[in-house]
C-alpha cells in the first residue's frame, strides 16, 4: 500500500462530524499565538517528514507535551485559568489540524504525481507562503493552497509576495460547499444546486464520507503535461 492510499484510508476514519459538535462553538483562545507554541512545524514532522498517521487525539497529546513548558508561559501571560485555557487552546489546535492534514494529503497526491523526493513541504515554506514545493525536470512550482467561500470571499491568508521565492506560485483556489447542500443537493424542482453542481464538476476535489474534502491528482496532472510536452 502506498503511504497516500494509506494517508487516505485514514482520513476517511476521522469523526469530522463530532469533532465539530465538539470544538465548533469554542472561541476562548483566538488571539495571535507565539511560534513557539506553534503547531504547524509538529504536524509536518508527524505527518510527513515521519509518515506517522495518528488521530487528533494521539497528536494533541504528543503537541502538549512538547510544548509544556512554553504553553504554560503563554497561559499565565494570557492570565486565563487553567481550565479555560486548555479548552480554548484543544478547539484551536484541532482547527489547525483539521486545515494542515488536507493540505499535506496533497503533498501526497502531488508526489504521486510527479515521482517520490519531488515534493518539499515543511514549517518554513509555509512561512514563506508555500504549501506545497514540486522540483520537476529544472522547473520549481510552489502551489498556494486557498479555499474560498461559494459567494467568492477569500482566505485572508495573503498571497505570497516574498521576491527571494525561486520558481513559479501557483494559486489553487477552491470551494467547499457547506454540508447542507451534500445532505440535500438537489431544489424543489429537481435541479442540483449551484455550489454542488459547481463542487462535483470540480475535477480537482473529492468529498469522502465523514465530509472531508481532498484534491485528487488531476490538480497536478494538467501541470506535469504542460512540463512534459515541453521537455520533448
Amino acid at each position: 500500500m502506498t503511504k497516500l492510499q494509506e494517508f487516505t484510508d485514514f482520513l476517511k476514519t476521522v469523526d469530522l462530524k463530532g469533532y465539530r459538535q465538539k470544538y465548533s462553538k469554542i472561541k476562548i483562545l483566538e488571539m495571535d499565538m507565539p511560534k513557539n507554541i506553534q503547531a504547524i512545524s509538529l504536524l509536518y514532522k508527524v505527518y510527513w517528514s515521519e509518515k506517522n498517521f495518528i488521530d487528533f487525539d494521539n497528536f494533541y497529546k504528543l503537541y502538549l507535551k512538547k510544548y509544556k513548558t512554553d504553553l504554560e508561559a503563554f497561559r499565565i501571560e494570557t492570565t486565563l485559568c487553567k481550565s479555560d485555557f486548555y479548552r480554548g487552546l484543544e478547539a484551536r489546535i484541532y482547527r489547525t489540524w483539521a486545515g494542515l492534514i488536507t493540505q499535506i494529503h496533497a503533498g501526497y497526491v502531488a508526489e504521486s504525481v510527479f515521482g517520490n523526493g519531488s515534493v518539499k513541504m515543511s514549517a518554513e515554506l509555509d512561512h514563506q507562503g508555500v504549501d506545497i514545493r514540486v522540483e520537476y525536470k529544472g522547473h520549481i512550482l510552489n502551489y498556494q493552497i486557498k479555499k474560498t467561500s461559494f459567494s467568492g470571499v477569500r482566505s485572508p491568508r495573503p498571497l505570497s509576495k516574498n521576491k527571494k521565492l525561486t520558481g513559479e506560485v501557483i494559486d489553487i483556489f477552491y470551494e467547499v460547499p457547506n454540508s447542507s447542500y451534500f445532505e440535500e443537493p438537489k431544489t424543489k424542482k429537481g435541479d442540483y444546486k449551484i455550489p454542488y453542481k459547481r463542487f462535483i464538476e470540480d475535477k480537482r476535489l473529492e468529498r469522502l464520507d465523514n465530509g472531508f474534502v481532498i484534491f485528487t491528482s488531476y490538480l497536478f496532472e494538467q501541470k506535469k503535461i504542460e512540463i512534459d510536452s515541453k521537455s520533448n
